[in-house]
């Protein structure tokens, strides 16, 4: 039987998964599969400036395409680098493969150069992990892995490679199947269950649905809405789950949570019946616990048992895929005479409209409408902060528009690199990162990758010189003590004890644009957004960054005060 090396068998068995993208930067202990990759064809190469992007970018190509996302990084930093990018598509449910390298096993537990304990530093943050310690077990631990990331609820798996393993002679067979023991995820609906839950429903005076990221990870939404249709019943939405169903139907009330929509909190308060599917109740959704929809019986449908009754206890727990959950439902649902509750959600909406203040000053607002203007298909990216709260507010995200962020993480730096794997999967759709002035910093360096992959992205930066969601905390609960917020001050704030500052941003963001070899643009006022964003839709063969110079004193509103319930929501200050 012909043998071959580890590195010729990862690569085939790359092209058995249907690998088409991989992103990866090398290093001494991969090397040899560097050397393996560049023989081939069929598997496009992307070569990031930094490690964390890197996972970043192959974490957004899997949320946009639905298929697995492909690292490889080499041992020691390479590998460590990747832990904010593991623990962000951990806690997101994101299906990514990391391949990382390591020293040969000989030399493992000697403090050998680059040598970490990948494997056992992220343990925590991975759905498995594991080093390759024998050749043999190499194919079936990678058909495993693929087959671990993308079933069950989604989810990073890395493999740690020792150098001396892929360069060992062995079979060149791939598995064709998987036999996992200790891992048999269910998909399928209980019935039972569900028709019990479905009869609570028909039997509620004020039902609500809640649509999680998992409605979204499923690609269940047109079922959805297919069942809001059918039932008649209102539905919010956290975060993540925002175009679980058109943003524009007419049942969409709104995000729930610490910045959600006033009517979609009274509505969660004021139920009787939740019907949840595909979130996991962080804290951010719920608010305080015991006071988290107090008159409301609860169904929750979740893939991930772990996750079923953990913050909030529920009634009817139902362990399915969301879209094999939903479809059932599409089945067995029927009409609800809901009229009445309605009326009384619209009148919340009219108290309270999602909305923020009219200023002489371009908002950010502004720009939100224009993009939902300008772009009916488009691929919307955010990194974490004011900016992202308010996208998730106001962006319209309907059957042709994508929203993906950084949710249970929360990582800064995630918007351009997330924009460039976004960009990569989706060739011919626009894509669109918006971050802060501090986020977009993190991982400037891949407007380098941006512009050598011939990507136009726009890059939107909402520059308030401000680490803008830190500072609204300060205003409202530190007495206005910027401590450690102001992005402009640096050696002269302290000379002059923080009252005076650089009379000029650091960076000069068109400028490190144009270095890059991006197009930059400034926008200083309302009237110039428009046109900022059609000379960025010429620019179909680099980056285009649009600086947009916004006043450090827009807030996020509502907001639930910090203890607070859904309750408690500060609409303006």
């Amino acid at each position: 039987m012909k043998q071959i090396s580890g590195n010729k068998l990862l690569v085939k068995a790359l092209k058995e998964e249907g690998v088409e993208v991989l992103f990866g930067y090398p290093g001494a202990c991969t090397i040899d599969i560097s050397d393996e990759l560049y023989k081939q064809s069929g598997i496009d190469i992307v070569l990031p400036r930094h490690e964390q992007a890197l996972v970043h970018e192959a974490d957004a190509y899997a949320r946009t395409t639905g298929k697995v996302g492909v690292c490889l990084v080499t041992s020691g930093p390479g590998a460590s680098n990747l832990v904010t990018g593991l623990a962000t598509a951990n806690y997101d449910s994101v299906p990514l493969v990391c391949f990382t390298g390591q020293v040969a096993r000989y030399l493992i537990g000697n403090d050998a150069f680059q040598e970490v304990d990948i494997v056992g530093i992220t343990r925590s943050i991975t759905k498995y992990g594991v080093t390759v310690r024998r050749r043999e077990d190499l194919g079936r631990i990678i058909k495993e892995a693929f087959y671990i990331a993308r079933t069950g609820r989604p989810g990073p798996v890395l493999i740690d490679l020792p150098k001396d393993v892929m360069c060992e002679m062995g079979s060149a067979e791939y598995p064709k199947s998987v036999n996992i023991r200790g891992y048999k995820p269910n998909t399928s609906v209980h019935i039972g269950q569900l028709k019990k839950a479905l009869k609570m429903l028909q039997k509620a005076k004020r039902p609500l649905f809640l649509a999680g990221g998992g409605v979204n990870i499923s690609r269940a939404n047109e079922l959805f809405t297919q069942v809001v249709d059918k039932t008649q019943v209102p539905v919010v939405t956290t975060v993540m789950g925002r175009g679980a169903i058109s943003t524009k139907h007419p049942l969409y009330i709104g995000n729930v949570g610490m910045h959600g929509a006033y009517a979609a909190n009274m509505a969660v308060s004021s139920c009787d019946l939740l019907f949840s599917i595909g979130t996991r109740f962080n804290d951010r959704v719920t608010g305080k616990l015991h006071a988290f929809a107090p008159h409301a019986q609860i169904v929750h449908i979740d893939i991930d048992t772990a996750s079923i009754s953990r913050n909030i206890q529920v009634d009817i727990p139902i362990v399915a895929d969301a879209k094999e959950a939903i479809s059932k439902m599409a089945e067995y649902a029927e009409e609800l005479n809901t009229k009445k509750w309605i009326a009384e959600i619209e009148k919340w909406q009219a108290e309270h409209p999602l909305t923020m203040k009219q200023r002489k000053l371009m908002s950010p607002l502004d720009i939100i409408q224009e993009i939902n203007n300008q772009f009916d298909e488009a691929i919307l990216v955010t990194d974490v902060g004011q900016h992202q709260m308010l996208v998730s507010q106001y962006a319209d995200i309907t059957e042709k528009k994508q929203l993906i962020m950084s949710g249970g993480l929360g990582t800064m730096g995630y918007g351009l690199p997330g924009s460039i794997g976004a960009k990569i999967g989706n060739p011919d759709t626009p894509v669109i990162s918006i971050s802060g002035d501090g986020g977009i910093q993190m991982n400037i360096q891949e407007m380098a990758t941006a512009v050598l992959e011939e990507l136009p992205v726009i890059t939107c930066i909402f520059n308030n010189e401000y680490l803008g969601m830190v500072r609204q905390w300060q205003k409202l609960f530190y007495g206005k003590r910027y401590s450690m917020t102001n992005l402009k001050a640096g050696a002269l704030s302290r000379r002059t004890n923080g009252e005076e500052y650089p009379p000029e941003y650091v960076p000069d963001f068109v400028k490190l644009a144009e270095s890059y070899g991006a197009k930059g643009i400034r926008v200083t006022k309302k009237e110039e957004i428009a046109a900022a964003f059609e000379e960025a839709k010429k620019n179909t063969k680099a980056p285009t960054i649009i600086e947009f110079i916004i006043d450090p004193e827009e807030m996020v509103y509502p907001m639930i005060q910090p203890g607070g319930t859904l309750e408690d929501m500060i609409m303006d200050c």
